[in-house]
């Protein structure tokens, strides 16, 4: 008998529709990871038709329950629910899997499949995303909701496997979301036993439902994966604790319905094989040829009515919380949809005319970093900070700052403790949500702990901002483990991520209100120690925009281009007031941005760094970056090594950083130029 004879398909018979959807679509591409589907599917079907809020038709609706599957090697699970459910995403996409310029690439990527809310695949990154959408939800429904107007009121789900919990940006993240008391996160623990190298027993032993309920979550155990009653039970009871996360954990099979692979290593990342696929088949009584479903398991699935439905009701009220709240209403309107309040830009504009007409002052330059950012966390209420438990070392807290707490989310501050990669995982996850744009501080050489989720960020263009602090040999006495040589060159190393080392106040605003403005990530790196007082013209606005420009300019054509960034800029303009004493006409060039320099027309760039007049790069980090720039003869001053344990000021006289060092490296250049 076939399914179109049969009076309705029973959630078994939507599950297998995701299995085979996975199981004939891996075996066409002849690559991909079939096991985690096929195990998690029956959760996956009570989960999404039973309880998920979502509407096909808009996967941007702003009060969407959000989706993340972690475990993202499994990609053709949630490919297949998108499909099944009405997203915008055929069949010929399907097949189309892990092939070039694909809508379903090898794993989920954000920005290109419609309903995926995050890129995943590195593991425990999505479930500490998913973290971070579960803290925007709180933090946006604490500002505003209001009596009888629940417009920000909507569940994070995610689903994790073992490989997720053993990594340690999924512990770090687990440990916040407890404390905070995320209530409206609700994880899936997919306990199927098995990773690439085979039954993970014997290297990966935890009691993870007692090391869930220490870190303050909410557990649910031993629930039966494969019975679609005691899912629907267990996610009843998760939905009904509101003062804490849950974990459900599902004991499941992988490789679910396989007869000779299920429940083995073999199954997580291969294709069954067209003789295990058959006998797949039989197993489970799919009598379908490849990638057809039948027309009843698709009406089963067809949430686009459900969807609009539910969206329309979430319309009305927002139509009435809009006609009774209607600056609350437009302010939430401007801020998922990403857009500057109006008096931003003139704000930014006279902070810059002030800073203009005043004499320039000597300061640290996290410093002057953090006067810009109390000064942007005042115009920008979506500006949600944060640290890794540095926020006065950093001065990432500032006057403007309050504190989030676990039952008080009307804060814009977030102390993450010592979870630098977890903070910067949420981070993404805040930023994908929408609504936010956070920012999270900690010391350069400790960016190496979270590069893996700055390089996320980058990949999926999200809007946030990592703010290191101490950032060269002038950390001083505490010696070469907190010293950053390489990290500069590391970050700048990322596609797509902007890195600002800026050597002024009005640097430091022009970097903020850029990484406030642009598409994608931004990296702000501000020196501990003082900076020196630059002197800036007003036509320099602009210039710091282009990334490079040209500081200052002799008389005459110029004999040396110096070129600096961050607190090396004074140095530099140091050593060329010292050659302008011997005669030596010198320009003098702040590249506070090359990432942005590098990509302005060549003329332009020509005019800041004119081939053929020697040029001498000056920065206090790994010297290879900059040798990019060089077009005739030239040099860096950097530096190569790990650091010492000294006074900062004897660091930079030991390692040859003094404007007496660069002028006499400026002199031998010449020589060897002439």
């Amino acid at each position: 008998m076939s399914f179109d004879e049969r009076p309705a398909p029973s959630q078994r018979d939507l599950a297998n529709a995701i299995r085979f959807l996975t199981v004939d679509t891996i075996e066409a591409a002849g690559t991909g990871h079939p096991g985690t589907a096929m195990g998690m599917a029956d959760i996956a079907e009570v989960l999404w038709n039973r309880f998920l809020k979502h509407n096909p038709a808009d996967p941007s609706w702003i009060d969407r329950d959000r989706f993340v599957q972690s475990n993202g090697h499994g990609a053709m699970l949630i490919y297949s629910l998108l499909h099944l459910s009405g997203y915008d995403l055929s069949l010929e996409e399907l097949k189309a899997h892990r092939k070039p310029g694909s809508r379903t690439p090898g794993h989920p990527e954000y920005g290109i499949t419609p309903g995926v809310e995050t890129t995943t695949g590195p593991l425990g990154q999505g479930f500490a995303n998913a973290v971070g959408m579960a803290l925007a939800e709180r933090k946006l429904a604490a500002e505003f909701n209001r009596d009888d107007f629940p417009v920000i009121d909507h569940h994070t789900y995610v689903f994790v496997g073992d490989g997720c919990l053993m990594e340690g940006v999924a512990q770090e993240a687990a440990s916040l979301a407890g404390a905070l008391g995320l209530g409206r996160l609700i994880a899936f623990y997919d306990d199927n036993g098995i990773s690439i190298d085979g039954d993970v027993r014997a290297w990966f032993a935890d009691d993870t439902p007692a090391r869930f309920r220490a870190l303050g979550w909410h557990v649910v155990a031993d629930v039966d994966g494969h019975d679609a009653g005691a899912v629907e039970a267990a996610i009843e009871e998760a939905r009904g604790v509101h003062d804490k996360p849950s974990l459900i954990c599902c004991r499941t099979i992988i490789g679910f319905g396989a007869p000779t692979k299920q429940g083995k290593e073999e199954v997580h990342g291969a294709p069954l094989g067209a003789a295990e696929a058959a006998a797949t088949r039989e197993a489970l009584g799919w009598p379908y040829p490849p990638h057809e479903v039948p027309s009843p398991i698709r009406t089963g699935w067809d949430a686009r009515k459900r969807g609009a439905d539910r969206q329309a009701a979430w319309g009305a009220l927002f139509a009435r919380y809009r006609a009774t709240h209607p600056d609350l209403a437009a302010e939430l309107q401007r801020r998922m949809a990403g857009e500057a309040p109006v008096a931003f830009a003139s704000a930014v504009a006279a902070y810059a005319d002030a800073l203009l007409a005043e004499p320039p002052v000597r300061q640290p330059l996290r410093k002057a970093s953090s006067k810009v950012l109390a000064r942007f966390t005042a115009l920008l209420p979506e500006l949600i900070g944060g640290s890794a438990d540095l926020s006065q070392s950093t001065l990432a807290w500032t006057a403007a700052s309050k504190s989030i707490l676990p039952r008080d989310f009307a804060g814009n501050f977030i102390h993450y403790g010592v979870r630098e990669f977890g903070m910067s995982a949420v981070m993404n996850g805040m930023a994908a949500h929408g609504g936010l744009i956070p920012f999270g501080s900690t010391y350069l050489v400790f960016s190496d702990y979270a590069r893996n989720a700055v390089r996320l960020a980058a990949l999926m263009k999200l809007k946030a901002i990592f703010l290191y602090t101490h950032d060269s040999i002038g950390v001083g006495e505490d010696g070469p483990t907190h010293q950053p040589a390489e990290q500069l060159l590391a970050l700048r190393a990322i596609p797509g991520l902007s890195l600002w080392r800026p050597g002024s106040e009005l640097e430091a605003l022009l970097a903020w209100e850029d990484a406030v403005g642009r598409e994608g990530p931004s990296v702000i790196v501000a020196a501990r120690q003082d900076g020196s007082a630059i002197t800036h013209s007003r036509e320099h606005r602009q210039a710091i925009r282009r990334g490079g420009y040209v500081l200052s300019e002799p008389a005459r054509r110029p004999d040396l281009v110096l070129a600096g960034t961050g607190s090396e800029l004074g140095l530099v303009a140091e050593a060329a007031a010292l050659l302008a004493a011997e005669g030596i006409p010198v320009r003098v060039v702040s590249i506070p941005n090359a990432t942005i320099f590098a990509g302005q027309p060549t003329a332009y760039r020509d005019a800041v760094l004119t081939p053929g007049i020697p040029t001498l790069f000056v920065e206090a980090a790994s010297s290879i970056y900059w040798y990019q720039f060089l077009r005739g003869p030239g040099a860096v001053v950097g530096i190569d090594a790990f650091g010492e344990s000294a006074p900062g000021p004897l660091l930079y006289q030991h390692f040859g950083l003094t404007a007496e060092a660069v002028a006499a490296k400026a002199r031998t250049l010449l020589a060897a130029s002439a």
